[in-house]
């Protein structure tokens, strides 16, 4: 195992994670961003459909647990993750505002993804069922983690996916979902991390974390699927000539627009090794390389510099973040 994917070199060389300012301008977007591809275009659509409501519940989850946290590194680390997870959900929710701008109206599909985050996991569990307050909340850390798995995979897919650039895909949509892929291989094991501190100790704190994942992929592979077929659906331009189908999913698969099905289904068996740990997904160095060169985040950056320049009291039409 190389230093980078042992756990044990979190001490020695440990990789600082912050949020990033980030500025994207959606108004030259298509709403079919990889040219006369729907289907793969609204697969990777359903990212904008659960992940405001999700990141932002998982920063309410972590700061439920941020007082339980003893090591000063990880709790660094939790920190850094609400930011870029606060983040995430603020600039995917702008691309919901761009979809309805282009009649794509998805509020009647993101209000049960709301109920889901903020009701059957929110708090308190649902219908007064007795679980204990701790057990209840390492039940849903469990359940972060699990997503994280899913998030660092796709992350490390959309990085090295070069046929959504030989389709000639938008290059604003394309840097959001790098930037946001860099970032989620970054932080690939701070849930992870986060869960082994707060999740008790032993047998029953692997049993957890298997249970999490029992719930969430399936969960995801429903949501994502329901996803697709209402963005196919309610999408203007094909006006009900098209539906969702494993025929037209696997074809863009075959052109590298779509992680594969093995890509996404070997992350479980990983997950459920005892002695697994997601510093072994994807490569912190190419994601470290990307966040450099986003351009989302260079704009940002340099916005910001501008606006030290100018001094307080002077603004810029455009700048800062959207």
């Amino acid at each position: 195992m190389s230093k980078e994917t042992d756990p044990r070199t979190r001490t020695e060389e440990h990789y600082t994670i912050v949020p990033r300012r980030v500025s994207f301008d959606w108004d030259g977007t298509p709403l079919h961003w990889i040219p006369d591809e729907p289907t793969a275009t609204h697969v990777i659509n359903v990212l904008h459909l659960l992940l405001p409501a999700g990141e932002r519940w998982f920063v309410k989850v972590f700061k439920e647990g941020l007082p339980l946290i003893t090591d000063p590194v990880l709790r660094s680390d939790v920190k850094g993750f609400m930011g870029q997870e606060a983040t995430h959900s603020v600039q995917h929710a702008h691309v919901l505002d761009h979809l309805a701008a282009q009649r794509l109206d998805t509020a009647a599909f993101t209000k049960y993804v709301d109920f889901l985050f903020e009701k059957l996991l929110g708090e308190r569990p649902p219908f007064g069922a007795p679980v204990p307050t701790q057990e209840w909340l390492r039940f849903r850390l469990s359940i972060v983690a699990a997503i994280e798995q899913f998030t660092a995979v796709l992350g490390n897919w959309v990085l090295h996916a070069e046929g959504l650039d030989r389709a000639g895909s938008d290059e604003v949509m394309l840097d959001l979902l790098r930037w946001h892929g860099a970032e989620e291989v970054e932080h690939r094991a701070v849930a992870f991390d986060m869960y082994q501190h707060c999740g008790g100790r032993g047998l029953p704190r692997y049993a957890r974390r298997i249970a999490g994942m029992t719930v969430t992929a399936p969960v995801l592979l429903y949501l994502w699927m329901w996803g697709t077929a209402y963005l196919i659906r309610h999408d203007p331009q094909l006006a009900g000539r098209l539906r969702y189908s494993l025929a037209e999913h696997n074809r863009a698969v075959g052109k590298g627009l779509l992680p594969t099905w093995g890509e996404i289904g070997t992350a479980i068996p990983r997950y459920l090794r005892r002695s697994y740990h997601p510093s072994q997904e994807g490569s912190l160095r190419k994601a470290v390389a990307y966040l450099a060169q986003s351009p989302a985040a260079r704009a940002a950056a340099g916005a910001i510099g501008r606006a030290a320049i100018q001094g307080p009291g002077v603004h810029r039409p455009g700048s800062g973040t959207r």
